[in-house]
Formats: C-alpha cells, sequence, structure tokens
C-alpha cells in the first residue's frame, strides 16, 4: 500500500487544474480516489478513510482540486498583460447566449474558492503569501 499507491494518487492529482468542476464530478473523483487509497486495505482492517489519508499523507480530492486552481491562478494574475494565457483567462465570448441556465466558468469557480479562503487579487502579486495562504486552506 505504499508508494505504488502514492504514485497513482499524484498522477491522479497533477491533471485536475483545466476545467470548472461539477459536484458529481467532485463526488466521482473521490469515489475513484478513495479506491486507489483503498487498494490492499482489507475490509476485516475497518480502517476509516480519514486514517488512511493521514497515514498515507493525502488531502481530500476537492481540496487539491482547489488549492491547484488557486496555485494556477496566482501564476497567471503574476504574468504580463499581454501574455496569451492572461488574456485567455480574461477572454469574453462576444454575441448572443445559447437559452438556459449558462455553463459554470473556471473563472467563476476560482471567485468562489478564494472568496471561501478569503483571498483576493492583490494577495496573488506577493507569491510567497499567495502560496502560504494555499497551504493553510484546509
Amino acid at each position: 500500500m505504499g508508494s505504488a499507491v502514492k504514485v497513482l494518487v499524484a498522477i491522479h492529482y497533477s491533471v485536475l487544474v483545466a476545467w470548472p468542476v461539477r459536484k458529481e464530478n467532485v463526488v466521482a473523483l473521490q469515489r475513484a480516489d478513495m479506491r486507489m487509497v483503498r487498494c490492499g486495505v482489507k475490509l476485516k482492517d475497518r480502517l476509516p478513510n480519514k486514517e488512511l489519508r493521514e497515514r498515507l499523507g493525502i488531502d481530500d480530492i476537492a481540496l487539491v482540486l482547489q488549492q491547484n486552481r488557486l496555485r494556477w491562478y496566482g501564476h497567471v494574475l503574476r504574468k504580463d498583460d499581454d501574455d496569451w494565457v492572461k488574456k485567455c483567462m480574461e477572454y469574453e465570448v462576444e454575441g448572443p447566449r445559447q437559452r438556459g441556465r449558462p455553463k459554470r466558468t473556471w473563472r467563476e469557480v476560482v471567485r468562489e474558492d478564494c472568496q471561501a479562503c478569503k483571498m483576493n487579487k492583490e494577495d496573488a502579486i506577493d507569491r510567497c503569501k499567495w502560496r502560504k495562504m494555499i497551504k493553510d486552506v484546509r
């Protein structure tokens, strides 16, 4: 249950930054994550999920998603104003929207993350402060 599980979980966590995640996606990721964490653990051991996570030093996938999004957001905010990545993040699509509820955007998700952690754009300018604030989110 050692290094193989840690490698699988690390690969799993590193991919999850780019899209606005829905609640059902988070639930599915949490299920998949716990299946990987529980690999090799028998039911008769009766170990709770929280204890397994603590033993492996793994955080909840929802928290990791939030930290990764905020880390990337800070990185993009520190870029030059003429950088194409920053322009893409701030780009507004012109024209009429389709009927119905608009899809949730990545920017909306990051705004919610910042509000939940009491962070703002000005904090991101200082990289050390931003990283410390992200690590303190738990």
